[in-house]
């Protein structure tokens, strides 16, 4: 029983400098690819950005010694995690800011948390200016991003009632109920350990189902690649541009659809966040909601479009319609997931009826989001389920004054007050949309790049702000302060206010 409770090697290590030294491994991928490719100054970036790191985390740990265990829990794991989305990026950012040499280190940095965000904002507008390896870099931060929000949903996000589990869980926000079978002193450490190793296997291996099949569909290998790891972490990072430049076409974005899915609902790759009984997705309700969000709008859209298309001329050609139909089907999924792909066919529908799309239907869709405990952003599915059974029992009740609800045999997973504590994170999501979006006007942005760019930030869908609005929005060109409050409103986004709140408990700092 003594050895069993010996903490080992890697449990001796504090969770962030575990993460630093991945992050500083992971960049000899870059190296060995620029190296391949005969660019020795980029290899040269990487190789040594990763050696200083390694020798940087190796230095620490020594000089720290012994067994680190957490005095703070599950708390001190969100602290982590909070460092990880807004330090952890500066270092990031140094062999890209060293390899590229024709930017700032400020611009390296907002690339930097919008990838490990999961983010994806376009900061440099031709794809043709970032050397291949460069562009392997950002979608391979982007994939680590979101393995990380996949581990720390069960890990550290579940115990705490927050990220959406607090629509769940018996226990409130920040500190939800202790569980029977768990004990008190055990080490939250052990569980991190345990998820990784399970999790992490299911992540890469689908990343390799999904390059392999666009590579079989004749997409090349880097953007095969990259297209693979942003659609699994739901980062819409292109090395082309997005699906415009693909040259697997239709059959390449066909792919990326199925993959999408599992951004809907925890339960299409893991139950182990499940809180009653046996996993079953096509009783989930964020997955039922997903489809009928799928489903519905590009059908309304695509009706609309066609009957202006009759408007214009008898002879609708079959061929257009069915493109039209599919790019509406693509892109919603797309932004609904918060993955931001756009369909090369999304355009076809305006030119079938002269009708143009409006890019409001695609920021609901990115504030909508995808499933709790998925690579997605936005307020989550699962809330909007919670306040659309609230708004139902209340229409009953009009009718009914004396009823009993039925919300419980309706789902079972929603507990007591869940749409009380939706409700109470949609007002603070849109608390927090309104005051970036004051902080942005304040710096000189006007209206509607205000709302567009808090939207895209706090919801992680950074192509909106190519697609949202009328212009495309230049990011490059903002100043200092509006990329350093966009780069803080990303880390909101992805952690979730509720987050944010809990790490100011006494409870943290108490020690």
């Amino acid at each position: 029983m003594a050895e069993q409770s010996k903490p080992s090697l890697v449990m001796r290590l504090p969770l962030f400098l575990m993460i630093w030294g991945v992050a500083s491994l992971s960049m000899w991928l870059p190296a060995i690819h620029a190296e391949i490719r005969r660019n020795h100054a980029v290899s040269q970036s990487f190789f040594f950005a990763g050696l200083l790191g390694l020798v940087g985390v190796t230095l620490i740990a020594l000089a720290m010694g012994g067994d680190r265990r957490s005095r703070h829990g599950s708390l001190g794991q969100l602290l982590v995690l909070l460092g990880t989305f807004a330090v952890l990026p500066l270092f990031l950012a140094l062999p890209f800011f060293e390899a590229l040499q024709t930017t700032t280190f400020l611009n390296a940095y907002f690339d930097m948390v919008s990838a490990l965000t999961t983010t994806g904002a376009n900061l440099f507008d031709d794809p043709a200016r970032l050397d291949a390896s460069l562009h392997l870099w950002r979608a391979q931060v982007g994939w680590m991003g979101g393995l990380v929000m996949w581990i720390a949903a069960s890990a550290i996000l579940a115990p705490l009632a927050l990220g959406g589990f607090e629509i769940t869980a018996r226990g409130q926000p920040g500190r939800a109920a202790p569980q029977p079978d768990k004990t008190t002193g055990a080490d939250p450490r052990r569980r991190l350990l345990r998820i990784t190793i399970t999790l992490t296997p299911v992540y890469a291996g689908l990343t390799v189902v999904a390059w392999v099949m666009l590579l079989i569909a004749g997409e090349t290998s880097l953007t095969a690649l990259c297209h693979a790891m942003s659609v699994m972490a739901t980062s819409g990072i292109s090395p082309v541009g997005g699906m415009s430049g693909a040259a697997s076409g239709i059959a390449g974005e066909m792919i990326l659809f199925l993959f999408m899915f599992f951004a809907l609902s925890r339960l299409t790759f893991s139950s182990d966040t499940a809180t009653h009984g046996r996993a079953n997705l096509m009783t989930d309700p964020e997955f039922r909601t997903g489809l009928m969000l799928i489903l519905g709008i590009p059908l309304l859209l695509f009706l609309r479009h066609w009957l202006a298309a009759l408007d214009v001329r008898a002879d609708a050609d079959p061929l257009l319609a069915f493109e039209a139909l599919w790019g509406a089907l693509f892109t919603v999924l797309s932004f609904l997931t918060t993955t931001g792909f756009e369909s090369v066919y999304w355009d076809e529908a305006g030119q079938w009826s002269g009708l143009n799309t409006p890019g409001l239907i695609l920021l609901g869709l990115a504030v909508i989001g995808g499933g709790v405990a998925t690579t997605a952003g936005g307020v989550k599915l699962l809330r909007v389920y919670a306040l659309y059974l609230n708004g139902l029992r209340e229409m009953e009740r009009l009718v009914y004054p004396s009823s009993v609800s039925g919300e419980g045999r309706r789902n079972r997973r929603i507990q007591k007050d869940g749409a009380f504590v939706a409700w109470i994170f949609f007002m603070m999501f849109a608390l927090s949309l309104t005051l970036v979006s004051v902080i942005l006007s304040a710096l000189g942005l006007n209206f509607d790049q205000a709302i567009v760019l808090s939207v895209a930030t706090l919801s992680t869908t950074g192509p909106l702000i190519d697609l949202a609005g009328d212009t495309p929005i230049r990011l490059v060109e903002l100043g200092g302060w509006a990329k350093i409050v966009l780069c803080a409103t990303m880390v909101l986004g992805r952690l979730e206010t509720l987050a944010i709140i809990a790490l100011i408990t006494p409870d943290l700092w108490r020690n």
